[in-house]
């Protein structure tokens, strides 16, 4: 069938899928990528303060996710975005952020309820869209080549058979069983985008389901694992192997390459938590000896990490200091080399540039 001839998917299967999805190939590389999530998780367990790292890497993950969907900011604009009082924020901008909001709400609606239910991703689309738009109602959504302008992919336009499908997805979420979670994880992340519930934000509402999914089974305590980076390093190929699952059942490369992504994520993830752990230990030590000690507290030191960019406010507002004491803090900061400042209107801003640097690699 050629892309003029696509259709509306209202025949997609139910799931478990009807094929063979735990092939040789498939167990070898789930082992690779269970390992490797395991020594993360083991490894963030241990540290003290995760807030830290989570309020990191989920802004450099939702930078990246909404990249994929072409929606392009840069980390000066998102961390200026947080530390600025009177501000224009730019579109671009303010939906890397709504996908920050998304992925706490998420988290929090998970550990308040135990289970992944269609309204939990009705309200993820939400918080992404600023909209309540809700489940698609009307036909004519299509996945078009970028390029061409044609249809690859056409997800079912029934509003009852999205309905169906979701409630069978989200049976297959919470139920138990044996297969292997990672690789459910792959399956369910193909079914969420096949479906297409909703008129936008699918792709991005499909990523944090992936993670909140490893949360959900016990593989994650928390939502630092993300495969946007991997994805939209090799986007051609998931795109491709996403169409090829709907037309040749090709389960196995699908399969394959989301646990391949788990595992390149899980090591490359690790290897960032390391370098801002390292840097957070280094800091504190040049604070320590630097620093007056009616200044120094561990405290103050995290603070500096929970963001790059930093000021007089989120110091008050953390119960640091009373403003005036807050000011000569970050001003002794400064004048260690831990911290660089800027004007932005009547405020000055500090950055914590090597963790910004850190960041931004």
């Amino acid at each position: 069938m050629n892309s003029s001839e696509k259709r509306p998917n209202n025949e997609l299967p139910l799931l478990p899928p009807n094929a063979d999805i735990e092939t040789k190939k498939i167990l070898n590389q789930a082992i690779r990528a269970n390992r490797e999530l395991a020594i993360l998780k083991g490894y963030c367990s241990l540290l003290p303060n995760d807030s830290i790292l989570l309020s990191a890497i989920i802004l450099k993950e939702a930078k990246t996710s909404s990249e994929i969907e072409n929606i392009v900011t840069t980390q000066d604009e998102l961390y200026r975005a947080l530390a600025t009082t009177v501000k224009e924020i730019d579109v671009e901008t303010k939906e890397v952020l709504n996908y920050r909001s998304a992925i706490w709400r998420g988290f929090r609606q998970l550990k308040e309820k135990g289970f992944l239910s269609t309204n939990i991703l009705i309200e993820l689309q939400s918080e992404l869209e600023g909209n309540s738009a809700g489940i698609r109602k009307l036909p004519g959504t299509a996945l078009v080549n970028e390029r061409t302008g044609k249809a690859i992919y056409i997800p079912p336009d029934n509003e009852e058979k999205i309905l169906e499908l979701l409630k069978n997805l989200e049976k297959y979420i919470n139920e138990r069983d044996e297969i292997d979670p990672l690789i459910k994880m792959a399956v369910i992340h193909y079914q969420f985008e096949s479906i297409h519930p909703f008129y936008d934000g699918n792709g991005r509402t499909g990523r944090i389901v992936n993670v909140l999914y490893l949360i959900l089974q016990g593989l994650l305590d928390k939502p630092i694992l993300y495969l946007s980076e991997y994805i939209i390093k090799n986007k051609s190929e998931y795109y491709e192997l996403l169409q090829k699952v709907r037309d040749e059942k090709g389960w196995e490369e699908w399969i394959v390459y989301m646990l391949k992504a788990v595992e390149i994520t899980s090591i490359e993830t690790l290897k960032l938590v390391s370098s801002i752990v390292e840097l957070l230990n280094k800091t504190t030590e040049v604070c320590r000896e630097k620093l007056p000690k009616t200044t120094y507290s561990k405290e103050l030191i995290e603070l500096l990490f929970e963001q790059p960019y930093t000021k007089i406010e989120f110091l008050v507002n953390a119960g640091l200091a009373e403003r005036r004491t807050a000011s000569k803090y970050l001003k002794q900061l400064e004048e260690i080399g831990i911290l660089e400042s800027f004007k932005s209107w009547k405020e000055r801003i500090y950055v914590n540039k090597r963790l910004y640097e850190v960041l931004k690699g």
